[in-house]
Parts: structure tokens; sequence; C-alpha cells
């Protein structure tokens, strides 16, 4: 090699190699926290290895899925609250994994900034971890992508890939028929859609992040909003084993509405009682500031149910016991009709 002298380097053009190398040291721990039973190697080689025998299955069918967070992230930024968003991340991949019957086994990160700054990028990618011990699968590995001139100052964006399995013949949805009852697992805010919207509605009401929250005067409304997406997966898989379980949707963007009928046959519907349970404050507000009416709500939000299982009806009380001492708010929604899309009975607002 030439020893002569040193040219325009990658640093100079605005991409730190030694703190990639130093982002990756520092979030090792908290990777190695989630391993679990199939991981075969840590962070750090060209790609990552999961032995499925290892981790219980003879015959076992692949499950996959990839998402974001959206413009919470904007939230996130403004406000300097990044810890949660690695949650989210993770939320919106395996809690559709579930979906499928599949338990989640592990995850991906791909996390793209302008100027990596290594705190910030290790809360996130922590925050990630922490969603993933949470759900029982573990972060083998991931991409940071430091991109100067693609993201203004201080900007980032986060997707996720989860990779889940079941055995062979075990997928859902199936066996749904007239006749399973409907139940709705609480959620614990916005989640993560819906977002635009959201930011919208705090602009009219000229309320900046850290002003109090109108419904929860003990935190900042930054602070309400960037509340974590509630991870599912143990619960679920847990309904799912104990058998009656023929459903499950998970509430994101399109609300009940749209995503109860992506589980139901071609000549089922879902017919809710909207006085099963109560809306939370979050979206009352929501409501008000926009002058949004009860169908937008309920085809943009997930209205407090982020979560929905269609279940044989004499399985059902058991079912939501066991659903209640997984610590889970559970409410009987109502039923599968002959029919096409939701129906709706009483009000939320």
């Amino acid at each position: 090699m030439s020893d002569g002298k040193n040219g325009i380097t990658y640093a100079d053009a605005g991409v730190d190699i030694d703190a990639g190398n130093e982002l990756v040291e520092r979030i090792k721990p908290a990777a190695k926290r989630t391993t679990r039973s199939g991981v075969m190697a840590g962070l750090g080689g060209f790609g990552a290895l999961f032995d499925l025998k290892d981790a219980g299955y003879s015959d076992p069918i692949l499950v996959a899925a990839t998402d974001g967070v959206g413009t919470k992230l904007r939230i996130a930024i403004d406000t300097g609250n990044v810890d949660g968003v690695g949650i989210d991340l993770v939320a919106m991949c395996v809690n559709d994994l579930v979906c499928q019957g599949a338990e989640p086994l592990f995850f991906l990160d791909y996390f793209a900034t302008g100027k990596l700054e290594t705190e910030t990028a290790a809360r996130i990618i922590e925050g990630i971890a922490e969603g993933c011990y949470q759900s029982g699968c573990a972060l083998i590995g991931g991409e940071t992508a430091e991109m100067p001139g693609m993201y203004e100052a201080g900007d980032f964006d986060l997707a996720g890939f989860s990779v889940g399995a079941m055995e062979r013949g075990s997928d859902l949805p199936a066996g749904v028929k007239e006749g399973d009852v409907l139940i709705g697992l609480g959620s614990n805010g916005v989640h993560s859609n819906g977002y635009s919207l959201v930011r919208k509605l705090v602009e009219v009401s000229g309320l900046s992040w850290d002003d109090t929250c109108p419904w929860d005067e003990t935190q900042t409304l930054g602070a309400a909003l960037l509340t974590p997406t509630r991870l599912y997966v143990k619960q679920a898989l847990a309904a799912v084993r104990a058998g009656g379980v023929h459903a499950l949707a998970h509430i994101t963007g399109g609300g009940l509405t749209e995503n109860l009928p992506r589980v139901l046959p071609e000549g089922l519907a879902g017919d809710i009682d909207l006085a099963a349970w109560e809306l939370p404050s979050v979206f009352k507000w929501l409501a008000k500031t926009g002058g949004i009416d009860e169908a937008e709500l309920l085809k943009t939000f997930n209205c407090g149910v982020g979560m929905i299982l269609a279940v044989e009806a004499d399985q059902a009380e058991s079912l939501a016991a066991l659903l209640k001492d997984q610590g889970e708010m559970v409410y009987t929604l109502g039923r599968v009709t002959a029919g096409e899309g939701v129906t709706y009975t009483g009000s939320l607002l």
C-alpha cells in the first residue's frame, strides 16, 4: 500500500465508519439479551443464521412480515423522545405474524439517517431489542445506513423485517364460521397508524408537543402520542395454543372497518357492538378537535381495540379468561354473521 498523502476521506464526505463501529459495540448487549433457541451466531457477520430444528419445529412453514413506524417518527424526531419507536417497529411486524398463526423467531432492522449520532441510534435500537425481548424473538441483524444529503439534520427512518414459523397445517385464519364470537384486546393508544392525521389535528389545535396533554395532565402531548404500540404476541399465541381461535386481525391502518374483513371468508361479516367498550380519551380528543365522525374514526384508528380474535362460541369465555390472565383488556365485541364487511350497532361517541 502506498504511503502517499491522503486525499479526501469518507469522513470528509459525511460518513463516519468509526461511529458505525462504536454503535455496533454499544448495541451488542441489547441484541444478546434477545437470544433464543435457534440463534446460531451474534452480530457482525455478513448474514445471520437460524436453526429451525433447534427452535423445535419438525415441518415448519415460514411467515415473513415487514413494516415501518410511519410519520409517528416525526414526533419522535421533533421531541427527541426516540426510546419507544423501536418497540413500535417490532410490534408492527410481529403483531402481523401472529395473525397467521406464526411464532416470531427473529427480527432485522434498517436504520437510515443523514449523520449518525451514536447515542440516538443506540437508544432507538435498544428499543427494538426491547420489543424483540417482549415478543420472544431474537434481534439477529440489521443495517445502519449513514446517507448525507438524503436526510435533513437529525432525521432518520426505520424499517423492520420479521420471520416466524408454524407447523404445517396450523396456519390462520382457518374454520371461521357464522356464530363465532369476536373478542377484542384493548390498545394502549393510537399505536402506529394515522399519524399524518394526528399531526394535522395537533396543528389545528394550536398545541405544541411540549404542552400538557389535554387528556392526561401527567405528561406532555408529545409523550402521550409516542406511547409504544402494544405487543400481543405471547398473549395471542397462548390463546391459539389453547384451541378454539379461528382468526386474528391486527387493527392497524384502516381501523376496525378495513382490517377485520381481511380474515373473514367470503359471505361472512363482523357484527360489532360499539357499546362493548369505551372509546379511549385520546380518540375522543382527536374526534372533537377535528370534528371527525364515528365512521371516519373506525376506518382510520384502532379506537381502543388493537387485536380482534374470532373464536369458537363455546370456548369464548375460557379464552377471554386466559387473555385477562395474560394482562389483556378483553371485550366481547360481537359475532361473525352472514353478510359482508363490518356492521356496527351502538355508538362510540
